[in-house]
């Protein structure tokens, strides 16, 4: 998935990690936000691996530092 997708989640972060895994990161303002994120990802037939909750600034476990909008 590359960058282009950003508009369609909403202008959240993609980033293409070095094992294949792609990151969207970025500020969920709330559960029923998060639900539609989710949603796009099913309906785009993607696997998803992990869904992490992270601080701002905090670094990410794969190693991405997610960025303060």
């Amino acid at each position: 998935m590359s960058s282009q997708w950003t508009d369609w989640f909403e202008g959240l972060t993609i980033t293409l990690e070095a094992d294949g895994d792609t990151l969207i990161t970025g500020p969920v303002i709330d559960q029923a936000a998060l639900h539609g994120l989710l949603k796009k990802v099913r309906d785009l037939g993607l696997p998803l691996v992990s869904v992490v909750p992270v601080q701002c600034n905090e670094i990410h476990p794969k190693g991405s530092q997610r960025r303060k909008k």
